[in-house]
């Protein structure tokens, strides 16, 4: 009985490392590029550049500075931002909602995005997905608030960020944090996977969730690894989803329409009640994007059953792993 508990954790321990390293294989080079872009003013200019574009769903341009670094960073760099200059623009809570609706949409794009690029899915269409959701969803959201009236009233956040510690070691501990705290929660969610397909709960679930993924164009083996996504984000989840997605039991459509709704709706709870700290209202940050993101995928696997397959394999998804050795292999016989 001990020998099989033994083995069993061992067993675990092996697959959460090497579910860990291919995500860290992604993070940490990327983390400091990103660090790069920072110092050198990158951020900055693109934060300017989307100033206009801020104006279009009623936001002041210099709000793009904050989704810039949300984008570029993650949300707790957009919330520094944020603290920064949102005092000075006299912003109303309606305004707050469309701003952090749009930071949960799109934040934390170049680990989010070459992770659904790992999983198979194409690096350009997850970006379109991502940013032109979340332009889009802030647009129907200010038209929403302004065409009621409601949400009008002056925001006031309820969170201050403490003093950020610029320097290069304090960044290495914070990613150095950043890096086990991921794997520990790696490790926690592959133990719970294992006992809930043991208890039965997993196929409960799948059963349950299986009448609207087929309504979303997804199967019912898309249905674990969606759930992850949602509930705690890509960045956490982005391990297992990468091996899910390169196991083979997932289709690409599978694959591409379970990404795109994790892309516009993950981590539920966590970044939702951290937005709302700022002022973001129910209504948009959960609420609005849930719907919009559900509809919005439910377009997309229309869509994707009305493209040629050859159209869908050239511009949206990737060649699994076993197609590059297969044709590798082709290529070696000729």
């Amino acid at each position: 009985m001990w020998q099989k508990t033994l083995q069993a954790l061992k067993e675990l321990l092996r697959e959460a490392l090497r579910t860990s390293f291919e995500l860290f294989k992604i993070i940490v080079p990327i983390s400091i590029a990103t660090r790069f872009l920072q110092q050198w003013g990158v951020v900055d200019q693109l934060g300017v550049l989307l100033g206009p574009v801020m104006e279009l769903v009623g936001l002041p341009g210099p709000i793009g500075l904050v989704w810039a670094t949300a984008m570029v960073t993650n949300l707790y760099g957009g919330m520094v931002v944020f603290a920064s200059i949102a005092p000075e623009l006299n912003l109303t809570v309606a305004q707050v909602t469309v701003l952090t609706t749009m930071m949960l949409v799109a934040h934390g794009l170049p680990v989010e995005l070459r992770i659904a690029q790992k999983a198979g899915t194409r690096f350009r269409a997850m970006a379109i997905i991502r940013i032109g959701g979340a332009l889009l969803l802030g647009g129907l959201l200010n038209l929403g608030y302004q065409l009621t009236g409601t949400l009008q009233q002056a925001n006031r956040a309820l969170w201050n960020p403490p003093a950020v510690d610029p320097t290069w070691s304090a960044w290495l501990l914070a990613e150095l944090r950043n890096i086990g705290s991921i794997f520990l929660i790696i490790l926690s969610l592959m133990a719970l996977l294992k006992i809930l397909q043991k208890l039965g709960i997993s196929d409960l679930m799948t059963r349950l969730l299986e009448p609207l993924l087929a309504l979303l164009g997804m199967g019912r083996q898309a249905a674990p690894v969606t759930i992850i996504g949602m509930t705690l984000g890509l960045s956490y989840g982005g391990g297992l989803i990468i091996q899910e997605a390169q196991s083979g039991r997932l289709s690409k459509r599978d694959v591409f329409c379970s990404i795109a709704l994790m892309g516009l709706c993950h981590s539920l709870i966590e970044d939702t009640l951290v937005m709302m700290l700022l002022g973001g209202h129910i209504s948009g940050v959960f609420w609005g994007r849930l719907v919009f993101s559900l509809l919005a995928v439910f377009l997309l696997g229309r869509l994707i059953r009305a493209l040629p397959q050859a159209s869908f394999e050239r511009y949206l998804v990737r060649r699994t792993i076993a197609e590059r050795k297969l044709e590798d292999e082709e290529v070696r016989c000729c």
